[in-house]
């Protein structure tokens, strides 16, 4: 059984089998999904930007990490518009650690590229 790098327990496979249960860091370190939810967050309290992914809910959008282990509602609001090479921008609002950010996500994937913004 693998073990996470971080935190050093036991990585659990996920019962659906679609999943190898951790993230690989950039030195191919396994980490657990919780430790990649608290990677995510340090990296975004840290630089202030991070690419992460969106999607759409019953109410709205939702940002998410790769696992799904760090999920921030967009509570602050959103706007669709077109892009002149992607087709589409979604534009995104939310607030993360008491910090409004701003996500874009261009053409028919996920990613978001989310950065903090000056509070209004």
């Amino acid at each position: 059984m693998d073990t996470c790098f971080i935190c050093q327990k036991e990585i659990e496979k996920p019962e659906n089998n679609f999943s190898t249960g951790y993230g690989v860091d950039k030195d191919d370190n396994k980490i657990c999904f919780s430790c990649c939810a608290e990677e995510d967050k340090k990296q975004m309290n840290k630089s202030g930007k991070i690419t992460l992914y969106v999607s759409q809910t019953e109410n709205g959008y939702k940002i998410t990490n790769w696992p799904g282990s760090l999920v921030i509602p967009v509570n602050n609001g959103y706007s669709k518009g077109k892009h002149n090479i992607a087709g589409s921008r979604l534009d995104v609002w939310f607030t993360f650690n008491n910090k409004q950010w701003h996500g874009v996500n261009y053409g028919d994937d996920d990613l978001c590229y989310c950065k903090v913004i000056k509070s209004k």
